[in-house]
């Protein structure tokens, strides 16, 4: 009978050692595949003027009625970007205010672009405290940069050169924008399609 007590305790011993060793495993897996798995970015979809190309002046004019440009050389040096948000859009609501933090962290210039009938906009307005910011209303904007999903972004410099863009809906991704911007990418999505070839091939310099 001692004998069998034994036993069963020997093999629920090895049964907890063995879960335990499967458990580091798959943590260690999952640390791998986090490393691995790069963030995405905000998705550009290659249509307006391009990353590196100065966006041509636009003159607007803001709700509370005041003159604007979109585009071209600004008076301040400093980054600009553009929010193209929309009432009727759940994911705009849920980003603009991260997008007032993140502008806000990053001492960056932050213009809000919609196109929608005045009452709507200025509801927007109010309801997201968007008083302090410039906020167009014009759908010439929306037509200049070819935004067709909303939310998206524009980052420019203070000459007015696109320096990076994309669909947005986390701050993540705005932040993506500041990084393809830094590393002189259009994307982050183009920086890692252009390591898969040199990881295809590790040995390649070494071989030449």
């Amino acid at each position: 009978m001692s004998s069998l007590l034994i036993i069963n305790e020997g093999l629920q011993w090895l049964v907890l050692i063995t879960l335990g060793v499967a458990g580091l495993a798959l943590a260690r897996q999952i640390g791998v595949l986090h490393v691995r798995v790069a963030p995405a970015g905000a998705l550009d979809g290659n249509r307006g003027p391009a990353v590196g190309d100065v966006a041509p002046p636009l003159a607007v004019t803001t709700l509370d009625g005041q003159p604007f440009t979109v585009g071209g050389a600004s008076a301040s040096a400093s980054l600009r970007l553009l929010m193209f948000v929309s009432a009727q859009c759940p994911m705009c609501k849920t980003l603009i205010p991260v997008a007032k933090s993140f502008a806000a962290a990053e001492r960056i210039s932050l213009v809000f672009v919609g196109d929608d009938e005045l009452p709507i906009q200025k509801s927007l307005v109010a309801a997201q405290g968007l008083g302090a910011y410039p906020f167009v209303n014009s759908g010439d904007v929306g037509r200049l940069f070819e935004v067709d999903k909303l939310p998206h972004a524009v980052l420019m410099d203070g000459a007015g050169k696109v320096l990076a863009k994309g669909l947005v809906n986390s701050r993540e991704h705005l932040e993506s924008l500041i990084v393809s911007h830094e590393m002189g990418v259009a994307s982050v999505q183009d920086y890692i399609a252009g390591l898969k070839p040199a990881s295809a091939h590790p040995h390649a310099a070494v071989d030449a």
